[in-house]
């Protein structure tokens, strides 16, 4: 049966759109995610709504409050948790946005990059397939589907529309 973490990913721009605010997850050895960067986001609770569990998200993990936000697709990564459980994500650019960022969060420290670093950065090897598409101009949304076995990638296929 199919029943999916789901979650929310944010990537959020700067003022002048030539940066994205990252995480890099490097507080917690044991983390999934340990020594990668990436967008901020998580688990949706229980009663909560994708754009209030993405705001609550970004709240948390950086101190800003997210005002403007765009889906700008969804993936199902079949197998990609910790013990191979099934996650299901929305993913969002964060365009407009008020507070200070503050420095990190118990996960890691927060750093903004320029979006011509991005791909130089060390991210979960699915992440090359898509990120591309959550910068680009094209308005149209993806929804993707990428299988992992291992923590690795082991397909990639998507639509827009």
């Amino acid at each position: 049966m199919f029943r999916p973490v789901l979650a929310t990913l944010g990537y959020i721009l700067s003022p002048d759109r030539q940066q994205v605010l990252m995480i890099q997850r490097n507080k917690r050895p044991d983390d999934l995610h340990f020594g990668k960067y990436n967008g901020l986001g998580g688990r949706l609770e229980p009663h909560e709504d994708i754009v209030s569990g993405m705001r609550r998200e970004i709240r948390e993990e950086s101190g800003l409050e997210a005002e403007e936000l765009v889906l700008r697709g969804t993936i199902s990564w079949p197998g990609f948790g910790k013990n191979g459980e099934d996650w299901f994500g929305f993913i969002f650019r964060i365009e407009r946005w008020s507070g200070q960022p503050h420095a990190g969060n118990h996960e890691g420290t927060l750093v903004w990059v320029p979006l011509a670093e991005l791909e130089r950065l060390p991210l979960w090897p699915g992440d090359r397939y898509f990120l591309s598409m959550v910068f680009d101009d094209d308005p149209r949304a993806f929804h993707g589907c990428m299988p992992y076995h291992n923590g690795q990638p082991q397909g990639w296929s998507y639509v827009r529309v």
